[in-house]
């Protein structure tokens, strides 16, 4: 790039541009990673108790060009973010952001050299983010400020938790007056502009909204007035577009709190069954997230080690980019995955349609998918991400499995097809009937309608009853070990269930060794309790 030639380039701020606090005054630095907004913000409330604030956002490079953590429509969010909350500080204290761009290690090192205290939200995190605290906590000394209702002042989490949580949902929201503060923000050089100049930013994805607290609580104040007619649309994927609340990116970069929209909605919706669900999910939000909390290693390994490495032995590389690419001869999934990659968003039915697909039938290494779905992803939150993928693959070892199948979620959520012809275009003119299994129509229908199955769009990668049936057995067969592996309290820890260990031990009591066939004929496969087609 003209004038860019390396990171290094930008590598600010320089120690001798930011503000050094004298012996008697008190400043702290807000480094801002998610929760990207001023008010209901612990850490933002902590920092205004000193004299001295200043705002800091740091451009990791970690995050940016061919390599990065996030497609660029999700690093434009972002940065819309950022352009949103430089904004409010503008506003309440008549400075805006500082940016800086580096390794966090080196850019708040200078900081605290230069006098300054650092605080920051504590967030559940793992792999990069939980090494990259880890690194600033030790050589930077910040302070990770507990303040998103996740428990983490004791060893049993789950111990009261729904209380705790409840709790924390109606308390007050956390506030700060800025008359009482000085803001120290400075112009560094580096800017939202710079950088994507930097790193050729050039998102591709359609329909991506605008990130921000401003466009956030707009999306909530629309979704109040139709909040009744919630539970009819969030498992249709053309319904959900637009029937669903649309909070999930602004949630997960903090835009707003999650106690914030569920103070709103108590506030200002009526009293109806669509009310009573969404809050639901704001509380499965906070519980995903107290996972992670409780164990970093969603991102990486089976919770359950029985399943370590399940479909290591089935991994193909054109089945995973079949999937990935939309070209597995299962129109739902196909649609669902093109859906995906083109604008970063899919509702929460298809996204479990397309991770069973890929680990039950493709039968493939889980990791693969749930970071190519967390790639492209706007929302994409690493604690819901992950959790989600390996709760739905089965990896957990509760005695129940859910196998979506794709051929019924045509039948049942896209009976007219509107969903599949936006996304799979070469099947437009195939008449509705052959929708949820393409390669079954006729010959004379595909002359007739111009669509010719193997040629414009492809046989099913596996045949499908063949598939679940080797996976149900590969399963079944570990299944009971799974289960008593949940009388390890660490595993059961690392499950994080929401009834707790005693949820744990159940399951290993009813459904483990000794329980799968009686200890009078030393039986030592269970059955799964539920293996059905959703």
């Amino acid at each position: 790039m003209p004038g860019l030639e390396s990171d290094e380039t930008l590598d600010a701020p320089r120690q001798d541009a930011i503000p050094t606090l004298e012996s008697d005054a008190s400043g702290t630095v807000v480094w801002h990673r998610e929760h990207l907004r001023i008010r209901d913000q612990a850490a933002v409330a902590r920092a205004a108790a000193s004299e001295y604030v200043l705002p800091l956002f740091v451009f990791d490079p970690a995050f940016y060009g061919a390599d990065g953590l996030a497609c660029d429509s999700r690093i434009r969010f972002l940065h819309d973010c950022l352009a949103d909350l430089s904004d409010q500080y503008h506003t309440a204290t008549g400075r805006g952001l500082t940016y800086a761009h580096g390794d966090p290690v080196d850019v708040l090192g200078r900081f605290r050299e230069a006098g300054w205290d650092i605080v920051t939200m504590a967030v559940p995190t793992g792999r990069y983010g939980r090494e990259r605290d880890r690194r600033v906590r030790e050589q930077c000394d910040v302070t990770f400020v507990d303040g998103d209702g996740l428990v983490r002042d004791r060893a049993e989490t789950r111990d009261r938790w729904q209380d705790d949580v409840s709790a924390w949902f109606s308390a007050d929201q956390y506030d700060w007056d800025p008359s009482t503060v000085t803001s120290r923000s400075f112009d560094t050089g580096i800017d939202i502009s710079t950088i994507e100049d930097h790193y050729g930013v050039t998102p591709s994805k359609s329909d991506v909204p605008r990130g921000g607290t401003g466009p956030a609580r707009e999306r909530l104040s629309a979704f109040v007035e139709r909040i009744d007619d919630y539970p009819g649309n969030i498992s249709a994927p053309t319904d959900a577009r637009d029937g669903t609340s649309g909070l999930s990116p602004y949630l997960a970069f903090g835009c707003l709190s999650v106690r914030q929209v569920i103070q709103y909605i108590e506030a200002h919706a009526p009293d109806s069954r669509g009310k009573e669900m969404f809050v639901s999910r704001l509380f499965w939000n906070k519980h995903y997230e107290q996972k992670l909390e409780d164990w970093p290693g969603w991102l990486d390994a089976a919770v359950n080690p029985v399943f370590e490495g399940f479909n290591a032995a089935q991994y193909d590389p054109e089945l995973v980019e079949a999937w990935k690419y939309g070209r597995t001869g299962f129109p739902m999934v196909d649609a669902s995955m093109r859906c995906l990659k083109e604008t970063g968003w899919l509702n929460f039915r298809m996204r479990a349609m397309c991770a069973s697909v890929y680990y039950h039938l493709l039968q493939q290494p889980w990791r693969i998918g749930a970071d190519w779905f967390s790639h492209h992803l706007i929302d994409a939150s690493a604690a819901i991400n992950y959790t989600q993928w390996q709760s739905q693959c089965g990896l957990i070892g509760k005695p129940t499995l859910r196998l979506y199948n794709p051929r019924k979620q045509v039948r049942d959520q896209d009976p007219d097809g509107e969903f599949i012809r936006r996304w799979v275009p070469e099947l437009d003119s195939l008449p509705d009937e052959y929708l949820d299994r393409p390669e079954g129509t006729p010959v004379h229908v595909q002359a007739s309608c111009g669509v010719s199955i193997g040629e414009d769009y492809p046989h099913p990668v596996v045949d499908y009853d063949a598939a679940r049936q080797a996976f149900r057995r590969r399963y079944e067969d570990v299944s009971a070990d799974a289960a008593d592996a949940l009388r390890d309290p660490a595993i059961a820890r690392h499950a994080s269930f929401s009834g707790g260990r005693e949820a744990a031990a159940r399951i290993a009591a009813e459904h483990g060794t000794d329980a799968s066939n009686g200890a009078e004929d030393g039986g030592t496969q269970s059955t799964l309790g539920s293996f059905g087609d959703e």
